[in-house]
Order: structure tokens, then sequence, then C-alpha cells
């Protein structure tokens, strides 16, 4: 099967998590700054959820675009990805609506553990059915990324319970990460 309908699917649900995390955002009935203030956990959950998500996204069309056919092994371990990142929404309004306490912001990060080791089983799966030194090489620099990305995130478990601030950097360290280019993913793609 060619990449395309996955593709297409996938980013369906994509557009349709961050769409369901934006509709968790209610403005408040009070017309003032100090209203709008009080939000700020509510809309920091879902600044760093659409980030996240929108990352996945991107990570997700450059995997996909070095293959040409999926069979149904690559088909379900993209909706066991899909499945992980459609809790993001339900995460993000826990941890927003409980401003910041440690369970929720430990949920949440549990969430992202989930998704990074869905992506990582999507990517490994992809380059095992795909041989030569091209696919190695991507394989193996993005299998450093993934498995330091699952280490923070269950780091950001544990650093929940003990001080949130350090666990929220942690849960948005990978964002970050994967935020810029990784140069040499380029280079081995062309």
């Amino acid at each position: 099967m060619k990449t395309t309908r996955l593709e297409a699917f996938s980013d369906g649900v994509l557009a349709i998590i961050i769409t369901i995390m934006v509709l968790e955002l209610k403005p408040p009935h009070d017309p003032t700054l100090g209203a709008l203030a009080n939000l700020w956990p509510t809309f920091f959950a879902y600044a760093l959820s659409f980030v996240m998500v929108a990352i996945y996204w991107v990570n997700h069309h450059h995997l996909i675009h070095l293959v040409t056919d999926v069979n149904a092994v690559v088909l379900w371990a993209n909706i066991n990805l899909l499945f992980w990142l459609s809790l993001f929404p339900w995460a993000t309004a826990y941890m927003g609506q409980n401003h910041m306490l440690p369970f929720p912001v430990a949920l949440y990060a549990a969430v992202a553990v989930l998704a990074a080791v869905a992506f990582s089983i999507l990517r490994a799966v992809i380059m095992r059915q795909n041989d030569g030194p091209k696919f190695a090489t991507i394989g193996k620099l993005m299998w450093k990324k993934n498995v330091s990305a699952i280490a923070i995130y269950s780091g950001a478990v544990l650093a929940a319970f003990f001080y949130v601030p350090l666990a929220l950097v942690l849960i948005a360290l990978p964002a970050a990460m994967y935020f810029f280019p990784e140069k040499r993913i380029e280079k081995a793609v062309k």
C-alpha cells in the first residue's frame, strides 16, 4: 500500500487532536486582565501540547516520506502512535484545570512517555522493513533522540512528585530537541 492513505488518516487525526485541545480553552466570564491571568495553567498546558503534537506531526511526516510502501505492521504501529497522541487533549485539560498539581503533571508526562515509545516503535518498524545504509544511518540517529526523549519524559514523571517546575521543564526539553532539525538526518536522507 502506498503511504498516501496513512498520511491522510494521520493528518486528520492530528488535526482533530489539536482542535479538541483548543476547545478546552474557555474564556473567563469576568472581563478583566486578572481573570485572564488566572487561566495561565490552562493556556500553558495547551501551548505545550500544541507544540508537542505539531512536532510529532512534522517528524511523522518526515518519517513516512522515507518510504514508498507500508504494510499492516506499519499501519498498526501508526495506529498505536495515534492512540497515545489522542490522549494529549485529555491529559492537557486535566493538567491545566488542576493548576499543574503533581499528579496531573506526572500523568501528562506518562502520556508523553507512551507517545514517545509509540513513535519509537513506528520508527523501528519502518527502519527494519527498509534496508540499506541510508536507513541504517537515519535509524541510528533517530533512535538516539527517541531514547533520550523517553528517558527525559520518564524523569519528568518522577520529578512531578518532587518539584513540578522541573517536571514541566523536562516535558518541554524533548520538544526543544525535536524542534530544531537534525542536520545529520537531513544529510542522510539526501
